[in-house]
């Protein structure tokens, strides 16, 4: 009986150390899976604050946690089922998805560049004078929730391709772990951004002259803040867009691209011995992907703004 209760034990512990493994194994692929969608996360937290602005600031957190909730519900209940399916009977796909994903990035930064340029921005998201209510708040969120669906799948696309040859349970959990992880980093980092007005006041509010310097300092620091932001986030759809078509073209087979971006790192990498070889490296094949997505991206807008003109001419 007492061998019996052993041998038991040992079972068990032996479960529980797969099981523990197993745990270890998820985590490390979720986390590979996440830097690999960094861009987009950039993206989107870039996009996200915008669809608050001008709300009185009691609703802030609110809209936040209700864009949070439908992003998560994006990830779980439409994204995941999709991307699961494809994984497991159409892999071949994602190359294809990957693309066509890389180049509604490259649209996007492209598009935000000329805005920039001309000064043809589109109407801001957010509430202005007039605008207030349940409804226009309904709105907002909606909106909001329609581009986290684009930007979401993305990131979940990026991270099925990164444990593509793992087991369906394993790829399930990862792809798991990745929404949750990615909507809490993300809309915790809006929510920090959106609220740190509100922090500054209270601070410069404060009696002791240090806290309100602090404060006075946080006020003035936040249109820079998300002004940098903006810039990153366009460089991050750039970079992103156009490293996803230089990589997926390849796995779609026309490597000539992945190729030529895979020599070129490698000639800036030995340039330098050490870790400044493998910056230089990273730093070339970056700037090379970004204006890789600048061009794709431009051509894409002067279509896009091509097509309605013709529309209205032949009308």
């Amino acid at each position: 009986m007492a061998g019996g209760l052993v041998a038991l034990l040992d079972d068990v512990a032996a479960l529980a150390k797969a099981a523990a493994a197993s745990i270890d194994d998820i985590g490390a692929a979720a986390g590979k899976a996440s830097v690999k969608a960094a861009g987009v996360v950039v993206d989107d937290t870039a996009v996200t604050p915008r669809y608050v602005h001008g709300f009185s600031p009691n609703r802030e957190l609110p809209i936040i946690r209700k864009i949070a909730i439908g992003s998560i519900r994006n990830k779980l209940l439409i994204i995941l089922p999709v991307a699961m399916i494809l994984s497991e009977f159409l892999p071949q796909a994602l190359p294809y998805l990957l693309i066509a994903g890389g180049l509604f990035l490259c649209f996007e930064g492209a598009e935000k560049v000329y805005e920039a340029l001309t000064g043809n921005h589109h109407e801001a998201a957010g509430a202005t004078e007039g605008q207030s209510g349940p409804e226009f708040e309904k709105t907002m969120v909606s909106g909001a929730i329609r581009t986290d669906l684009i930007l979401s799948a993305e990131i979940m696309v990026i991270s099925l391709s990164s444990v593509e040859d793992e087991p369906f349970l394993t790829r399930l959990l990862v792809l798991v772990v990745v929404a949750i992880l990615i909507t809490v980093l993300v809309y915790g980092v809006v929510a920090l951004i959106v609220k740190m007005d509100d922090v500054g006041l209270a601070l410069a509010q404060r009696e002791s002259a240090f806290s309100q310097r602090i404060g006075r300092g946080l006020v003035a620091a936040m249109p820079k803040v998300m002004a940098v932001l903006t810039v990153v986030g366009i460089a991050a759809m750039l970079w992103v867009g156009g490293h996803i078509l230089l990589v997926n073209i390849g796995e779609a087979g026309f490597h000539w691209p992945a190729d030529r971006l895979h020599d070129l790192e490698h000639w800036f990498g030995d340039l330098v011995h050490g870790g400044l070889g493998g910056v230089l490296s990273w730093t070339a094949g970056t700037v090379v992907s970004a204006l890789v997505g600048l061009v794709v991206g431009a051509i894409v807008v002067l279509i896009m703004h091509l097509i309605p003109k013709r529309k209205k001419r032949a009308a």
